[in-house]
């Protein structure tokens, strides 16, 4: 009986000793497991006489019960206090914000964004979009837009040239979207409304060039059209593009090839601690190109000109992104920064609308 009672007592001290629950667990195995010190013991009662098998089999089980009794205890202790580090390791702050949703975790980038928000507005205006081929022929993208074999204003595009074919033509990556509008022209009877957003790519690189870019494009064709609808159709533009309630224009006389009288178009801002504002101050800027169609044109595109007449323009999408979100550096829209496009990028379901604002 002393011999029990000793390991009794042992068995309890390793209970209050054990450090985890494995520990414990270790110490279960050896007491009352198959091989265990008490199960040991309780096997030896088939070879004891019915006097010793009655007293010592009431002194085992009892032991054994104050062993499973102090087992289940230290257990309950040892999962408390595992939850108390648990939960003090994995603290959770309320007050932080809530993380976005999976559907929100990418951003749409500032000049996709911009090429929606164009395309809402002058869908609003009654505007198709045409597109067209980045590669494209010499007499589409100069030619029939009235820029003849020698002309110095062909000087003015720096282009990318393909090798010439064995008929000595050469293809060539668009330096603008003006060969879309000839497509149209080319394919479609008059009256024509459609705006022509694309990549176009000419031989440049700094802060504000960079060798492939953006441009929309414009073309009404109509017989009554003039620069008084031309001048009302960018100005409505400008208002819903900047999102504001008004903005004054300035019409200079330029050239260009494809349009006669050709106009650049300067809108008044304010410029203030490296920041522009629309719609306030004295300053301009130059924003876009335009004027009306050549007759030249016309008449290259298959149209009368003594019978239909029109206008056009074209701005960089890059160049109003930049002026609009801020965006320093032209160079900053292609380097693929993801850091960067979480800042100025935009939430994927956030939809630009007229009504509920472009860029809300």
């Amino acid at each position: 009986m002393s011999d029990l009672a000793t390991l009794e007592t042992s068995i309890l001290d390793q209970i209050a000793a054990a450090g985890d629950e494995a520990a414990l667990e270790a110490v279960r195995v050896g007491a009352l497991g198959k091989k265990g010190s008490i199960s040991a013991l309780l096997a030896t009662l088939g070879k004891m006489s019915p006097d010793e098998r009655k007293t010592q089999g009431a002194a085992i089980n009892q032991a054994k019960d104050k062993v499973t009794e102090a087992l289940a205890a230290r257990r309950d202790v040892l999962k408390s206090a595992a939850l108390d580090a648990r939960l003090a390791s994995e603290t959770v702050d309320v007050t932080l914000p809530l993380r976005d949703a999976q559907a929100e975790a990418g951003r749409i980038h500032p000049l996709s964004q911009v090429w929606d928000e164009l395309t809402t507005i002058f869908a609003d205006m009654g505007f198709s979009v045409a597109e067209g081929p980045d590669i494209e022929t010499d007499d589409y993208n100069f030619t029939k837009l009235n820029f003849p074999e020698g002309h110095p204003a062909r000087e003015m595009h720096d282009t990318f040239f393909f090798h010439p074919k064995e008929d000595g033509s050469r293809m060539l990556l668009r330096t603008h979207t003006s060969p879309v509008q000839v497509r149209t022209m080319l394919s479609q009877k008059p009256p024509i409304r459609v705006i022509c957003p694309g990549r176009t790519y000419r031989i440049d690189s700094d802060a504000t060039h960079t060798p492939q870019f953006h441009q929309v494009e414009g073309l009404v064709i109509d017989k009554h059209s003039h620069l008084g609808h031309l001048k009302w159709i960018l100005h409505e533009f400008c208002k819903a593009f900047f999102e504001v309630d008004h903005i004054n224009m300035r019409f200079r006389p330029s050239f260009f090839p494809f349009t006669e009288p050709s106009l650049e178009v300067d809108i008044q801002c304010r410029r203030d601690k490296g920041e522009i504002r629309f719609g306030e101050g004295e300053d301009w800027l130059e924003i876009l190109g335009c004027g009306m169609v050549h007759p030249n044109v016309l008449r290259a595109c298959g149209i009368d000109p003594d019978e239909y007449q029109g206008f056009a323009w074209g701005m960089g999408i890059d160049r109003i992104a930049m002026l609009k979100y801020g965006i320093a550096d032209l160079r900053q829209l292609f380097d693929s920064d993801v850091r960067w496009l979480s800042h100025y990028g935009f939430k994927p379901l956030e939809v630009p609308t007229l009504a509920g604002g472009l860029s809300s």
